[in-house]
């Protein structure tokens, strides 16, 4: 599996505390299955909340989106620096999130070979 490096740690630490200041939430990091033990159904499970954290993601996004605007053109430079570093969090945090889920779903198929066909 996919581990998190000193510097994914500490994008998610940066990412938990600018999340604090807004009235945009983020939706909970999914935890990733062993795809080496896990069965279809635990596989399937993961993508059904890999979808509906990516959505929640995307709706995460929309909301900062929409407070940067809010605030204009007027705003201090350090706000936009600020929602800007937010935006770009929450897509590394979503690339990092579908590359677990990918090694997992490999791993998982490369335990579970389909049968041959004839």
């Amino acid at each position: 599996m996919r581990s998190l490096t000193l510097s994914g740690v500490a994008l998610v630490a940066a990412f938990a505390f600018m999340s604090l200041a807004s009235a945009c939430e983020t939706p909970a990091v999914v935890a990733m299955p062993d795809g080496k033990t896990s069965t279809k159904e635990q596989m399937l499970a993961a993508r059904d909340q890999v979808k509906a954290y990516m959505k929640g993601m995307e709706d995460f996004m929309a909301c900062v989106d929409q407070e940067a605007a809010a605030k204009g053109d007027g705003a201090p430079p350090e706000y936009k620096d600020q929602m800007a570093a937010r935006h770009n969090a929450a897509v590394s945090e979503m690339e990092a999130v579908a590359a677990a889920f990918n090694d997992q779903l490999h791993a998982y198929n490369a335990a579970h070979p389909a049968p041959p066909k004839n």
